[in-house]
């Protein structure tokens, strides 16, 4: 496995657990968050900017990259790393969800999935191969198998026709990977809210040589009562040598109750997106700097963070900058929610360490305010 994983220590009251994944390019200590960096760029933020987050893996996406500017284009620059000149890991999704999110007019056949592009409605074709084929020309140091993600709700008859499918997809994506030397390939978990199908469906996946494992179809609209049921039986069947990536959650909450439940990887738009709205995250829960009360409020976003911008500007310029629809602004909440996120993940691996996650878990949740509302969830 080029992609490895070592368990450091166990938390003894709960399944989360502190550990280390070893890629081609760099060592991440997990849990982790990972910004997303959709068309090679973590929105609004430079590789300098994002380094200094404490960010240690970014994730890229198959599907925007492969219409613009190209998988092959990347090819000939060098790949990802040195087309967007970040030389820490990175962490594709195979563009699946871009499908079945975004698409228009998508038919699911055997052989992939026929659909028309988000904006263009261009007819494009995505199959395991394919996206194999662009994950491995962007060169990421960890690759994503092609999967339906179904919506939420979805039938038991329709989980269980597509469950089979996203099995038979993952083999075809590990037979048409070509750089199993430097490349992993992750499994995605799918399942829904089906107990059972969801424990066939991993120990399907258990026995092909993938390098971890993702829980995929969650955090697409269901409680986070059910988000959280189908951590507690599903991550309880991936192996313990091998790393545990749920996707697409990043509210602090959400990320608390994954590590709770033994996810180690963790990825979402969520930061940057609601900083182009003047949210920001703080210890004491959420702030939407464009509100007049922060007109003459010259105390940093967080008193308690310790980021560029925490450091150097004020809630009052900083509203100032939105009202004003400047760049900037957005471009410092960003730098803000990334590196909240990135402390959050910081603190949870030194309460793991000291064995007191769930009195962290608890704190945490009390200052932010999440005893009182669901609503960061």
């Amino acid at each position: 496995m080029i992609v490895k994983y070592e368990l450091i220590k166990k938390d003894a009251k709960s399944m989360a657990r502190l550990g280390r994944i070893t890629t081609p390019h760099s060592i991440i200590d997990t849990p982790c968050f990972m910004p997303v960096g959709t068309q090679a760029t973590v929105k609004a933020l430079s590789k300098e900017e994002i380094e200094a987050t404490g960010a240690q893996i970014i994730l890229g996406n198959t599907y925007h990259l492969w219409n613009q500017p190209g998988h092959k284009l990347i090819e000939k620059a060098g790949g990802l790393h040195q087309f967007m000149n970040w030389d820490k890991s990175i962490l594709t999704d195979s563009g699946g969800f871009q499908v079945f999110s975004l698409a228009k007019l998508r038919d699911i056949k055997e052989e992939g999935v026929y659909f028309k592009h988000h904006k263009s409605g261009k007819p494009l074709f995505l199959s395991p191969e394919i996206s194999i084929e662009i994950q491995n020309s962007l060169g990421s140091d960890i690759m994503m198998s092609f999967d339906e993600c179904p919506p939420y709700p979805s039938t038991r008859q329709y989980m269980e026709k597509s469950v089979e499918r996203t099995i038979r997809w993952a083999k075809r994506g590990l037979e048409a990977h070509k750089h199993k030397d430097r490349q992993g390939l992750f499994g995605i978990v799918q399942g829904g809210n089906f107990e059972d199908i969801r424990k066939y469906c991993a120990n399907e996946l258990l026995q092909l040589p993938f390098d971890g494992f993702s829980i995929g179809g969650l955090s697409v609209g269901e409680p986070k009562e059910i988000q959280n049921e189908v951590l507690s039986y599903t991550t309880p069947c991936l192996p313990e040598d091998k790393p545990r990536y749920l996707m697409g959650v990043g509210s602090p909450g959400a990320i608390l109750d994954g590590v709770e439940r033994g996810v180690d990887m963790f990825d979402c738009v969520l930061p940057t997106r609601i900083a182009r709205h003047s949210c920001a995250m703080t210890s004491k829960g959420r702030l939407i700097l464009k509100n007049k009360e922060f007109e003459e409020d010259f105390r940093p976003i967080d008193d308690e963070c310790d980021c560029y911008t925490c450091k150097n500007y004020t809630r009052a310029y900083i509203r100032h900058l939105v009202k004003a629809d400047e760049i900037l602004g957005a471009r410092l909440i960003s730098i803000h929610n990334v590196q909240f996120l990135e402390n959050l993940m910081k603190n949870i691996r030194i309460a793991i360490q000291e064995e007191r996650f769930l009195e962290f878990k608890d704190q945490f949740y009390e200052k932010y305010g999440l005893n009182q509302s669901n609503k960061d969830f």
